[in-house]
Parts: C-alpha cells; sequence; structure tokens
C-alpha cells in the first residue's frame, strides 16, 4: 500500500510525463511547476522534511570540493539537482555558438563534401560517420542541427534527396551520443550521478557504438543503395558549389574557436587523471569562450538555450521527490522479482525497457528517473552497477532513435526537413529507423552478456 506522499510524487510525476509529450505546455515550464508542487506538497506538508527539500536543491554542492575536484576518497551518491550536469550543458553550448558564429561547423561540412567529390554514396556514408563522431562531444541537438541544414543545402545544389542522408544523421548522432560521456544528456545525467569518468563511457558504450555503426552504416547502405545508384551529379552541378573556405566568417575566430573545441576534448578525455569534475570543465570552456569573443559575450550568452537548462533543473527536483519517498525503490524491487535475481535478464530488460520507453516518450526525463533504480537493483542483487548503467544509457541513447518524437535530435532533424519541403511523416522515418534500433540494441544487449558473463 503507497502511503500518501508516494501517491502524490507518483501523481505529480506522471501528470508532468503527460504535459511533456503533449507539448502543449513548454517544457521547462513543466518541470518547473511540478518541482515547486513537489516541494511544497510532498516535502513541506505530507513529509514535513526541511532535509529533504534541502537534499533536492543541493545548493550546498557549490561549496564542496568534489563539485570541483573528483575524488575517489570523497566520491558521493549525487542526489538532487544535478549541478554538474547543468553547469556542463550550459558551457557546452556556449563553446558550441562561438564554434557556430565562426563557420566552423558549414566549413567541416563543405570540405568533407569536396574531399568525396559530392558522390551520394560516399557523401552519405561521410556525413553518417561526421555525425557519429561530432556527437560524441557535442549534443547531438547541435550536431543535427546544422547537419541537416547543410544536408539540404548540398541537396538542393545538386539535386539529391536529402531525406535518407538526414535519417541517417540523425541515427548516427544518437549512436554517437551514446559512445561518451558528455554526447547525450542521458549520458551526461549518469556520469555525473554515479561518477564515471569520459574514459569509462568510450571504453565500454564507445566500443558498442562502434560495433553498431558498422552495422547501421551497412544497414543504411543496403536500405537506400538502389536509390542513391540513381542520383547523378553533373560537373556543372559541382562547379556551382561554393568553396568550404568561403563559408568561414572570420579565420582568427574560426581558429581560436577550433582550438577551444580541442583543449574541451583534451579536458574530458583526461578528467580521469586530473581529477577536474565536468561541471568545472564546462565553466572553464566557458570563461575562455567568452574571453576569446571579447565584445560579443553579452551576445552569445543570450543565444543560451536556457529553457533546456530550466527543464533540467525542475526535472532532477521532482525526481528526487521519487527517490525521497522510496517510489524508485518499489520499482527496483519489481524488476528484481520479475528477473527472479537473474543478471543476464536483468540486463534485457533495463535495456530494452530503456529503448522501448525512449522510442515514445522524452528520453532525458527516463534516464534520470532511472538512475536511482539501477542503483538500488545493484544494491539488492549484487550486480556490478557500471553493467547497468550502460544498458541504461544506450537503450535510452539508442531507442530515442527509433520514432520521430524520441529524441530532441530526432525533432530537429525532421523540422529541418519538414520547413524546407522535405515532410518525413512518421511512416517514413519508422520504417527505417525501428529496424535500425532493433538492430543495434541486439548488438548491444549480446555484447554487455558477454561483459556480465
Amino acid at each position: 500500500m503507497l502511503s500518501l506522499e508516494q501517491i502524490l510524487a507518483l501523481l505529480i510525476f506522471i501528470v508532468m510525463f503527460v504535459l511533456i509529450i503533449s507539448e502543449k505546455i513548454e517544457r521547462h515550464v513543466v518541470t518547473l511547476s511540478a518541482a515547486a508542487l513537489t516541494i511544497v506538497f510532498v516535502f513541506g506538508l505530507c513529509m514535513h522534511d526541511r532535509g529533504a527539500i534541502l537534499r533536492a536543491l543541493n545548493v550546498t554542492h557549490f561549496a564542496e570540493r568534489s563539485f570541483w575536484i573528483a575524488s575517489e576518497a570523497e566520491s558521493t551518491v549525487s542526489t538532487g539537482i544535478n549541478w554538474e550536469t547543468i553547469i556542463f550543458i550550459a558551457g557546452m553550448m556556449i563553446m558550441v555558438e562561438g564554434m557556430g558564429r565562426a563557420g566552423f561547423f558549414k566549413w567541416l561540412c563543405m570540405r568533407i563534401a569536396a574531399l568525396v567529390k559530392y558522390r551520394p554514396i560516399p557523401l552519405m556514408i561521410s556525413f553518417m560517420l561526421m555525425s557519429f563522431v561530432l556527437a560524441m562531444f557535442i549534443d547531438s541537438i547541435t550536431v543535427i542541427l546544422f547537419l541537416a541544414a547543410v544536408t539540404v543545402e548540398l541537396a538542393q545544389l545538386l539535386k539529391l534527396d536529402p531525406i535518407p542522408m538526414i535519417l541517417s544523421e540523425i541515427f548516427c548522432a544518437n549512436l554517437g551520443g551514446s559512445a561518451t560521456m558528455c554526447g547525450d544528456p542521458p549520458n551526461i545525467i549518469i556520469g555525473t550521478s554515479l561518477h564515471y569518468t569520459f574514459l569509462d563511457f568510450i571504453t565500454h558504450t564507445g566500443v558498442i557504438a562502434l560495433v553498431g555503426l558498422v552495422a547501421v552504416v551497412a544497414y543504411f547502405m543496403l536500405v537506400y543503395h538502389k536509390e542513391l545508384m540513381q542520383e547523378k551529379v553533373t560537373e556543372e552541378d559541382i562547379q556551382a558549389m561554393p568553396s568550404p573556405q568561403s563559408v568561414v566568417r572570420s579565420q582568427r575566430d574560426f581558429w581560436i574557436s577550433t582550438v577551444i573545441f580541442l583543449f574541451a576534448v583534451v579536458l574530458l578525455v583526461t578528467h580521469a587523471h586530473t581529477h577536474l569534475t565536468v561541471g568545472c570543465i564546462g565553466i572553464i570552456i566557458a570563461v575562455i569562450t567568452l574571453f576569446s569573443v571579447g565584445k560579443d559575450a553579452r551576445k552569445l550568452l543570450q543565444e543560451v538555450d536556457y529553457r533546456t537548462l530550466l527543464f533540467f533543473t525542475g526535472l532532477f527536483v521532482v525526481v528526487s521527490g521519487l527517490e525521497e519517498t522510496g517510489v524508485l525503490n518499489l520499482l527496483a524491487d519489481f524488476i528484481q522479482d520479475v528477473s527472479g535475481g537473474r543478471r543476464l535478464l536483468m540486463i534485457a530488460i533495463i535495456l530494452w525497457v530503456s529503448a522501448i520507453a525512449s522510442a515514445i516518450i522524452d528520453n532525458i526525463p527516463f534516464a534520470a528517473t532511472m538512475i536511482p533504480v539501477i542503483r538500488a537493483l545493484s544494491v539488492s542483487s549484487g550486480m556490478d552497477l557500471s553493467i547497468l548503467a550502460w544498458a541504461l544509457a544506450l537503450g535510452t541513447d539508442i531507442g530515442g532513435s527509433a520514432t520521430p518524437i524520441g529524441a530532441s535530435a530526432n525533432v530537429v532533424g525532421t523540422s529541418v526537413a519538414i520547413k524546407n519541403g522535405y515532410p518525413i511523416t512518421w511512416g517514413k522515418y519508422c520504417r527505417t529507423s525501428i529496424p535500425a534500433s532493433i538492430l543495434v540494441i541486439f548488438i548491444a544487449m549480446l555484447m554487455l552478456f558477454f561483459v556480465a558473463l
């Protein structure tokens, strides 16, 4: 029998989820409102627990050494608002805005297209690989935003159908995001909450994602091979293409933004050795970027997606309501009972449930909700927490690729196509992406089974 605070916390969470899916109200307004209700009614009126409110807000974390410098001796389980995640995403947003203003992304796309001589099949494969690699370090939403726009522009100049390329780019962006800690918001949340490093992710989910990439490239080539073979690019079309250098606004800004990006990659790859937390890295990158643009710093700050940051803030408080009231422990016990304590079955349940759920609902709140669940499962079953974490990360990231609404990158990519006169229906999207998702999830399951044995 559920207690009053458990029923209330669960009701607030369900209503929040429904409103997020319906998209009737902006999602940051939904999560912030739900967070306020959780604090007032669940923590305040029902539990009378001031400590729960403080743990949910987690503002004292800024004053702790562990927020800036990670240490195994001081490692504690993150609860409430995960400020490391929010600040890191904000820092990367600022860096990416600086790179976009300098013309870095468009230059990269045009350079790669020129290298493959604008031939349809090599162009599609190279853009898939570029989408995968960039999404390992940059939020997949940003990757698809510029990549889909450039793809449409190239397709119009070369008289090609951009839809196969956009669909393959979306899938590879989500797959690339699963490879590292900073590639997708669910991974950032999982990594910062459970104290996993960039190298922890890339040596586990990264290897699985790479195997999946090989399978996915072969799959998309099989699906679209005949269509791509019929596409013809004439010499006149190639001559009409702008040179890569012509899209660079400022050579100085271009090289500065490139150096900052490479510096961010170095910090992320080495943070297990330097012990800098991702929150600290986010602040460093943001400060350097703002300093480099000088008087344009204010404009850059105005371009930051503050709504997404507020969305995360409210979400973490609502999830802490489920955690503080013990609702998530009940869910963990249910999964434990269903699996009968069998490790391989537990991995399969986490992986496939995450994938299916993320195909129909936003994978960010789902991942945030499941972190305390897998933590409780690890304790009750004695199973290595990291394997459950990799199953959750891969399930949410890859499963989100299956439908047009499963991940934010999907919505962005299809919106760019529709805006430019290339409608992507649910049927057209799902016919390609659902089989690809099943293929990669199955590969991930077999590889996780091998690790767990």
